[in-house]
């Protein structure tokens, strides 16, 4: 495991992530992932730590009000979230992510606009 560390445009929200150099990433086509260009690398909570920004950090739910959409209120950049499939979990966007401990990015395209239909793919992932 690798520690990568990643944040906000503007930097007022930093955090690190434990997750391999070799990063399997799911690309969601849902309106809200599509239209941020949200790389989803989902893990653990305990594989997450939030170092800075905790108080410019807002909170945008919809539809279920399960996934809990955090961006920072700065800059507007949505570095992690809770997700709707793993809500125990961080989805962390791999654009946010400082690339010098990323040695590859695996893309896998997710039909999120379709969710109900698609949910179960995502269940090997990290919770």
């Amino acid at each position: 495991m690798t520690t990568h560390r990643g944040g906000c445009h503007c930097g007022q929200v930093s955090f690190e992530v434990q997750a391999p150099a070799d990063i399997a990433a799911d690309q969601c086509n849902c309106s809200v992932c599509r239209m941020a260009g949200y790389l989803h690398l989902i893990v653990s909570r305990s594989a997450f730590q939030l170092l800075s920004g905790e108080d410019a950090i807002e909170t945008y739910t919809y539809n279920t009000n399960v996934a809990q959409h955090y961006f920072c209120r700065h800059c507007g950049i949505k570095s992690f979230y809770v997700p709707r499939s793993h809500p125990s979990g961080i989805s962390v966007n791999v654009n946010c992510l400082d690339p010098s401990t990323i040695r590859s990015v695996t893309i896998t395209p997710f039909d999120g606009q379709n969710w109900e239909q698609n949910a179960f793919k995502l269940s090997s992932l990290s919770d």
